[in-house]
C-alpha cells in the first residue's frame, strides 16, 4: 500500500512585492476567461507553486448551478493534475471594488487539503490586497492530518 504524503507547512512564504503584484495580475487575467453567464460574477485565481510556476483558473458556471467550479478549485485541480501537491500562495480577483474578494467555504476547505499555512491574497481590481493564510480563513480546519489521529 502506498503511503500518503502530506504537505509540510513551513509557514507562509515571504514573497517579494513584485511577485505578489505579478500573481495578482495573473489572477486578473484569469478572471477575463471566466464563464459566468448566469451570475455575471467573474473570478480569477493564480496559484504559485514551490518551483515558482503560476497556474491560473477561473470560475466556470453551469445551467444546473451546483455543477459550477470556482476559480480557486479550478486552479488547484489544474495544478494537481500537473503533479503539484503544495503551494506557496494564491491570488484571487473579482470585479468587486468596495470589498476584497474572499473564497467561499468550499474553496477554503479545498485549499486546506494542501496545507493550512500558505498565503492567500484577497484582491480588488485596483491591485490592492489583503494577505491571509489558509488557517486564518479556515480556523480549526479539518485536514488530512486528522484522519490519522487516535480515535475511540
Amino acid at each position: 500500500m502506498d503511503q500518503v504524503k502530506f504537505n509540510m507547512d513551513h509557514g507562509p512564504q515571504h514573497l517579494s512585492e513584485e511577485t505578489v503584484k505579478m500573481l495578482i495580475q495573473r489572477s486578473q487575467g484569469a478572471k477575463e476567461q471566466a464563464y459566468c453567464r448566469y451570475s455575471n460574477f467573474r473570478v480569477g485565481a493564480a496559484l504559485l507553486t514551490p518551483d515558482n510556476r503560476v497556474i491560473t483558473g477561473c470560475n466556470v458556471e453551469n445551467a444546473c448551478y451546483n455543477l459550477g467550479v470556482c476559480a480557486e478549485r479550478n486552479a488547484i485541480a489544474k495544478a494537481v493534475s500537473e503533479g503539484h501537491r503544495s503551494f506557496k500562495a494564491i491570488a484571487i480577483s473579482s470585479d468587486m471594488s468596495k470589498e476584497f474578494i474572499s473564497p467561499c467555504g468550499g474553496c477554503r476547505q479545498f485549499m486546506r487539503e494542501f496545507g493550512s499555512n500558505w498565503d492567500v491574497f484577497l484582491t480588488k481590481p485596483d491591485g490592492s490586497y489583503q494577505r491571509m493564510t489558509v488557517d486564518q480563513l479556515l480556523p480549526f480546519g479539518f485536514g488530512p492530518e486528522q484522519l490519522h489521529e487516535e480515535r475511540v
